[in-house]
């Protein structure tokens, strides 16, 4: 109806327009103007892209237009309140300091301070109310209101963004969240950037300079450190190299590592590998033998790149600066914490898997305030490969070595060659089939080959896995393992039993038994949800000393202030001698906000056999300066307390965001007289790709995160691609899968997008709630991008006309059809968009690119409904048919199948 109303109003108008021309005394007649049905108008309210409220009933007065002032205090959703008793309308207009009053009985209207005189032509009575001239309500309000009387439109233009409009976009924001979820993005296009040439390298720098003064021994030292990370490729082969060096600012470890991964698995033709590396690689991972670890070596695998090695565990490591910290959180609890290490990785291996969809987020905490985020979704179902699928994994490395060891360095951890080859085959849709040999050599220096045999089956909410293995030795492993979700509560139950001496990286000498059960659930305490973990592990070893391990973790949310305990008991029992006292230990971790102040602190204390303090440390961090994230200065305070040391410490540092570098200091002192100061530098170094040759320096990591420059233009001929002559467009927002890009495209029509996840599809396209103009939209959904480390993408996204498509569907047999959800489908076979029929069967496209479009009725609705799903009709919204109207439209009857006796 509303476009029926719409459509009817346009008639109208051009009734009116008509006896405009035939009135040429009109114009001299102004106050004499009366309202009458030939001079009625209706008018769609559009700012930006959005349709506001239910229409705004208006007149055709001499020399402009005039609106109903109600309905625009409607559909601005503005606080006036409109008095026809008293003659009066007063209130405020999008700010509390911009004041209405418009008193017609005086005569008089007071916007703010400011007072003048009503004129006789700027408001008229009319059957519906009050009817102001758009041009004198417009000032009125601080906005600008243009009456398109040829569309049918009440244009609403500012120059600061309305409140109404805020709210718009914040709705269309979170639909379109919604909406990339749905998105098959196979089937949208997509862009690929070719490996060829030499590309310039991006490099992630890391520069530090600091001195250390122990008063209480007369000592003191300065320090000098970097660490240089870059990515780059040459010719078919993507690299990435680390270089760091020790203290004194001496080159002692380079990595270098030489690898493609293709996620569609088109490397190496019929081998059909998803991944081939070589130089310092990591491990291959197994429930029952080797554990993932790095070394210099070869690795080949057509597995998807996102796969884990385990369905019930998987691994995190990654690079950890000099002076870094690492915590792990799943779904908001806090599991695992990692310090830097001289090998400048963090790893954590064996993380824990819930049933269901598990949210990790990796916090890297930099001793002047960085604070980096990673976050990774990884879920666990139906993990079985695809039926007849096979995958494989091919490694050979020596664990503990790096490819280059300079000064003497290269060399960390175990050390030995090391080869896994592994084949995983789908039997059917819940049944998988995985067979692996190993050859290890472990930390006493003996190689053990091994084969491994595991069968993975999903049943019901659960999934089940048995696997066992056989050493050359003689020694035999067995492993039961199950993973499910019973009424809100996850359990894992998992069970091994060793025989013959069995040993590897998963099972340590002289164990026999490892059985370990797991609960995790969500206490619901009136608004607060509690998760609660348990778990315990029994050991066995052919000794007779056996030990039981239990944990229990709680977290809770109170205020702003998140809270993570955890109690540890274990307990051993001896087959020989006197049993020692159980070991019962507790942690807290707390985050909280105050103000603008971020605290974080973590204390740890022993309870059993004997009850004392270990250590507390407390942090906070605040941000301070002008707003600018580019420009923005950090603080950092830490203070804390080392028992076993006997050891008080207090620091402070500070760190300025610039939009090319980062630059941080600090200071610390501790209670043993000792003093520690330096300073830091961060940066990033890479080929500009919106200037051929030339370089740009940011803030942001380019080497260790994938990059897209994209380019907005509009599309004048719609083929899709620019010509010369097609314009670039300026301020488009621009999304990169579900987060919105930060800055805006300049007047080249281009903007950079930085800190893409390697290796992760993501589709960018342009956030049509940025576009000024509502009959101006994206021609398509976007593009998906694979980015690479290093590199950066290039596409090229057009921006085409609009229109509407309207129609009304029916029944076969006559009558109205409302409810149902029509799709309007473009040529390449892709829903655009999708409308709801209204009571009597109208439905309503809107904002609609130029193309050719058929409609159908969504699957669901046709299936529900017993109609099919095809309808008649072509749409071409073209420069020539904006808007088009398909009529009425009748659905078929699917017939029905005769029931089977």
């Amino acid at each position: 109806m509303k476009r029926l109303s719409t459509i009817f109003g346009r008639v109208l108008l051009g009734a009116a327009a008509l006896f405009g021309l035939a009135q040429p005394g009109m114009a001299n007649a102004q106050a004499r103007w009366t309202a009458n049905s030939d001079d009625a108008l209706l008018f769609d309210v559009r700012l930006g892209q959005y349709r506001l409220g239910d229409g705004v009933r208006g007149y055709q007065i001499p020399g402009g237009t005039c609106v109903d002032l109600a309905d625009v205090i409607m559909a601005l959703d503005i606080p006036v309140r409109l008095d026809k008793k008293l003659r009066r309308a007063t209130g405020w207009a999008f700010d509390e300091r911009h004041t209405v009053l418009i008193d017609r009985e005086t005569g008089a209207v007071q916007i703010m301070n400011n007072v003048a005189k009503l004129g006789p032509n700027d408001i008229f009575d009319t059957p519906e109310g009050w009817c102001v001239a758009t041009a004198k309500l417009g000032s009125w309000l601080g906005i600008n209101l243009q009456a398109d009387q040829g569309n049918a439109l009440l244009i609403v233009k500012s120059t600061a963004k309305l409140p109404v409009e805020l709210q718009m976009e914040r709705r269309a924001r979170a639909a379109g969240i919604r909406n990339v979820a749905t998105f098959d993005l196979k089937s949208l296009p997509h862009s690929e950037t070719p490996f060829r040439g030499v590309r310039m390298p991006s490099v992630d720098a890391v520069v530090s300079i600091g001195g250390l003064k122990d008063r209480s021994r007369g000592t003191g030292q300065i320090n000098r450190s970097y660490e240089l990370y870059a990515a780059g490729e040459v010719g078919p082969i993507a690299y990435n190299a680390r270089l760091s060096s020790t203290r004194k600012g001496v080159p002692e470890s380079l990595r270098i590592q030489a690898y493609r991964t293709d996620p569609e698995g088109r490397l190496l033709g019929g081998l059909k590998a998803t991944s081939v590396a070589a130089g310092d690689i990591s491990g291959f991972s197994t429930p029952l033998v080797a554990q993932s670890s790095a070394g210099r070596g070869a690795m080949l695998s057509n597995r998807p790149v996102e796969r884990r090695d385990s369905f019930d565990r998987t691994d995190f490591r990654g690079e950890l600066p000099q002076g870094w910290d690492a915590e792990l959180y799943r779904n908001g609890q806090l599991l695992m914490f990692a310090n830097d290490r001289a090998d400048g990785r963090y790893e954590f291996l064996d993380v824990p898997l819930l049933y269901g969809q598990n949210r990790f987020e990796i916090v890297l905490y930099g001793p002047q305030g960085q604070i980096r985020r990673e976050s990774r979704n990884v879920p666990v179902g139906l993990d079985s490969i695809p039926p007849r699928k096979t995958y494989y994994w091919a490694g050979v490395y020596d664990d503990g070595h790096d490819l280059i060891g300079l000064g003497g360095g290269g060399r960390f951890g175990r050390s030995g060659w090391r080869g896994t080859f592994g084949l995983e085959r789908g039997l059917n849709a819940r049944t998988s089939l995985a067979a692996l040999v190993h050859s290890l050599v472990l930390e006493d220096g003996l190689r053990r080959n091994y084969a491994e045999i595991a069968v993975r089956r999903a049943v019901g909410p659960t999934l089940l896995e048995v696997s066992a293995s056989q050493t050359s030795s003689g020694g035999s492993a067995l492993r039961a393992q199950v993973l499910g979700e019973l009424s809100n509560t996850y359990f894992s139950a998992e069970s091994i039993l060793a025989r013959g001496h069995f040993r590897s990286d998963r099972i340590l000498v002289d164990v026999t038994g490892l059985h370990t059960v797991s609960l995790d659930h969500s206490f619901k305490l009136g608004s607060t949800f509690l998760p609660v973990h348990l778990e315990s592990r029994y050991t066995t070893r052919s000794s007779g000393l056996n030990s039981l391990d239990t944990a229990a973790r709680v977290s809770t949310s109170i205020g702003r202030m998140s809270l993570t305990g955890e109690v540890n008991w274990r307990d051993e029992r001896r087959k020989y001698g006197p049993e020692p006292p159980g070991i019962l230990e507790a942690s807290l971790l707390a985050n909280a906000r105050i103000g603008k102040v971020r605290l974080r602190g973590e204390t740890r204390f022993r309870l059993r056999p004997d009850s004392r303090f270990d250590n507390a440390t407390v942090v906070a961090e605040w941000s301070a300066g002008r707003g600018d994230d580019r420009y923005r200065g950090d603080w950092r305070a830490e203070i804390g307390y080392d028992r076993p040391l006997k050891r008080a410490r207090v620091g402070l540092g500070y760190v300025r965001h610039f939009e090319k570098l980062a630059l941080t200091g600090s200071v610390e002192a501790g209670s043993d007289g000792s003093l520690a100061g330096g300073l830091n530098l961060v940066f990033s170094l890479g080929p500009d790709p919106t200037d051929h040759g030339g370089m740009r320096m940011t803030s942001n990591r380019l080497a260790t995160q994938g990059q897209a420059v994209a380019r907005v233009y509009r599309d004048l001929n719609g083929d899709g691609i620019r010509q010369s002559d097609e314009p670039l467009e300026h301020d488009v927002q621009l999304t990169a899968g579900r987060v919105p890009v930060e800055r805006l495209t300049g007047k080249d029509g281009q903007v950079l997008i930085d800190s893409l996840e390697p290796y992760q599809p993501v589709l960018i396209g342009i956030d049509a709630s940025s576009l000024p103009d509502p009959l101006v939209q994206p021609a398509t959904p976007g593009i998906v991008v694979t980015p690479r480390p290093g590199v950066a993408v290039a596409i090229e996204l057009p921006l085409s006309s609009a229109g509407d498509v309207d129609g009304t569907l029916v029944r076969s047999g006559g009558g109205s059809f409302g409810g149902v959800e029509i799709e309007l489908v473009n040529a390449e076979g892709r829903v655009t968009a999708k409308a709801r029929t209204d009571f009597d069967g109208f439905f309503l496209f809107e904002a609609v690119p130029y193309g050719r479009y058929s409609i159908r009725i969504a699957p669901a609705s046709a299936d529900a409904a017993r109609v099919s799903a095809a309808l008649g009709g072509i749409a071409i919204v073209s420069g020539t048919t904006p808007s088009v109207h398909l009529g009425t439209i009748a659905a078929k009857a699917t017939p029905r199948q005769a029931a089977i006796p």
